[in-house]
């Protein structure tokens, strides 16, 4: 459900504050806010969003205008699927485009 159209988008007041006294080359912005919306003043700035478990730097573009912090901020790490069969397929796989490559460069000498 989204926010009432008369209350305006939510934005960190202490967010607030830093971007008017910080510039955006002075270094990321510190922050646990996820759900703090991106405003045009933001972009260019860096932030460092809180994901529960550390701090992962998002720099804020003009297509991100709207969106959350936190969506830019995953909160779980994929993991790949397959297991031990997966991991074989892919080893040779890497091998036959090692080989591929050394083909290739003794073909131009």
């Amino acid at each position: 459900m989204s926010r009432s159209s008369k209350k305006g988008p939510f934005v960190d007041p202490n967010i607030v504050k830093k971007i008017n006294t910080r510039k955006a080359q002075d270094g990321p912005i510190k922050t646990w806010s996820r759900a703090s919306e991106i405003s045009p003043e933001m972009v260019g700035y860096t932030f460092a969003v809180h994901n529960g478990k550390d701090f992962i730097e998002v720099r804020v573009t003009e297509e991100m205008v709207g969106h959350r912090l936190g969506e830019f901020s995953l909160t779980r790490k994929f993991v790949r699927h397959g297991g031990k069969i997966q991991k074989e397929i892919e080893q040779k796989a890497a091998e036959s485009d090692k080989a591929e490559k050394t083909a290739k460069s003794t073909e131009k000498k």
